[in-house]
């Protein structure tokens, strides 16, 4: 918080300066025309190359840096900041920048203290950098005394939390794409990869942990585990055991499909589409980024992708892509596709490094 101060005192003398000129007799006018440069404009971006970008600028800027998110109207990377020399650093590479007041330190020890003092079934928090707070939500089921102790927490986190409510309930999405069921179950499958120059395919690992042996729609055998993680995690690895098309495509359910080439990092206020085998092909944009989700069935996982596409029982697995990138594999939420709700992912890239696949 030190340099903040400085920079306000710096401020206050600046503003001293040029009281000092006017009484002198010289214009502000004059003043500002001789010694200010215009704020470079901010450059139209792809989300790939904002992407790109925003983790070029948070590694040069390290701790000056607070967090970024794609405008997707204005198409271009803002990034959070704590002084004006980190903002001309930014606006020099392109993007625009925003001073806050909240630093990722201090979000990160909010993140901690959530996690000591209110891990309550049926609670997520996420670090939302177009407010620059811990966005912390509770469903429908806590209530009485738990979200008591929940409002107590956020309010003592001062500015760096917020609670807001979701009308449904979290959990995960048991009931990419095409449906893939097994044991009385049915889930969705995410991504074709490649492991060991084999074919295998990535659901969600609530899944694997439920079932072992899956079969297509029609009840055609097609696979069996070969790697499961939940919770913490929520990824599955399941290796291919019939002779079936595995092509790196997933289903739009309208006769195409979209092509997938390669996996990457979601961004904050990225347009990303879900499919899965319940509520087919639906849409929205990319809320958090390292969500915490507590299932009511006391079930936690961490470093989700956290949307506002909705998702419903069914859907888990399946994919989220944005354009021909793999982004991430359906965890669960609240609400349905009625009502809307909030969705959570396991980042597709995580899972590949977990497994040495790629998309393929």
């Amino acid at each position: 918080m030190k340099h903040r101060r400085i920079h306000r005192r710096r401020a206050a003398l600046a503003g001293a300066g040029i009281a000092a000129l006017v009484a002198a007799g010289v214009t502000f006018q004059t003043a500002n025309a001789s010694t200010e440069t215009p704020a470079p404009t901010p450059e139209t971006l792809s989300v790939a190359k904002a992407g790109k970008l925003a983790s070029t600028l948070v590694k040069d800027l390290g701790t000056d840096a607070a967090g970024s998110y794609y405008d997707a109207q204005a198409r271009n990377l803002v990034v959070n900041v704590l002084d004006e020399a980190s903002a001309k650093a930014v606006e020099a590479a392109g993007a625009r920048a925003r001073i806050v007041e909240n630093s990722l330190a201090e979000l990160k020890s909010a993140r901690a203290t959530l996690q000591d003092e209110a891990t309550i079934p049926g609670t997520s928090w996420a670090v939302d950098p177009a407010t620059n707070k811990v966005v912390v939500t509770a469903d429908r089921t806590v209530d009485g005394d738990r979200l008591k102790k929940l409002t107590g927490v956020v309010k003592s986190l001062g500015a760096t939390a917020e609670l807001q409510r979701s009308k449904g309930e979290f959990r995960p999405y048991i009931a990419g794409g095409d449906a893939i069921t097994g044991g009385g179950g049915r889930c969705s499958l995410g991504f074709n990869v490649v492991k060991d120059g084999q074919p295998y395919f990535l659901t969600a690992g609530h899944c694997t942990e439920a079932i072992s042996t899956w079969s297509d729609s029609s009840g055609q055998q097609i696979g069996q585990n070969a790697g499961s993680s939940f919770p913490d995690n929520d990824y599955g690895i399941v290796q291919y055991t019939a002779d079936v098309p595995h092509p790196s495509e997933v289903d739009l359910y309208n006769g195409s499909a979209q092509q997938i080439t390669q996996a990457g990092d979601a961004t904050v206020g990225m347009r990303v589409t879900r499919s899965g085998s319940t509520t087919q092909v639906h849409d929205g944009s990319v809320t958090g980024l390292d969500a915490t989700v507590n299932y009511g069935n006391g079930d936690i996982v961490n470093g989700l992708i956290q949307t506002d596409v909705c998702a419903e029982p069914g859907d888990s697995g399946g994919s989220l892509f944005s354009g021909s990138t793999a982004i991430g594999l359906t965890s669960g939420g609240s609400g349905n596709c009625t009502s809307g709700g909030v969705t959570f992912f396991q980042p597709v890239p995580e899972a590949l490094a977990a497994y040495g696949a790629e998309i393929g």
